[in-house]
């Protein structure tokens, strides 16, 4: 189903899709804090797991042909107190320069995997 995510070095994804493109743009699963293997990195740290998301996030871009300045929103959920949001937080403005595109920052009660505790999804739109 993810045969060029795969490629690109994302995990495996059974029964969804990464990313599907329609026209200009391109819907997108939130994107976790997974290695190649599956496994999720750095279980409970939100800043090492959102960088490892916007990590994500640019392969799955490159695989579809967009690129960074295509994002056009940000939803960053965060498990944990204000600090996690804030660690989430810094690690988003520090992969984009202080110049985060428009972006929501919620906190959340828990989100898919054990230990996870940041997913990001964006809104993508070339043009």
């Amino acid at each position: 189903m993810n045969e060029a995510e795969s490629a690109a070095g994302l995990p495996s994804t059974p029964d969804y899709q990464y990313a599907q493109r329609v026209g200009s743009q391109l819907f997108l699963a939130g994107q976790v804090p997974q290695a190649t293997d599956g496994s999720i990195l750095a279980p409970g740290d939100p800043s090492a797991q959102a960088s490892q998301c916007l990590a994500n996030l640019n392969k799955v871009l490159a695989v579809h042909g967009f690129a960074t300045p295509d994002i056009r929103r940000l939803v960053v959920y965060v498990v944990g107190e204000q600090a996690d949001l804030s660690a989430a937080w810094g690690a988003v403005t520090a992969h984009f320069g202080g110049q985060v595109p428009p972006a929501t920052l919620l906190g959340v009660a828990r989100l898919g995997y054990p230990g996870q505790v940041v997913e990001i999804d964006a809104t993508v739109v070339k043009g």
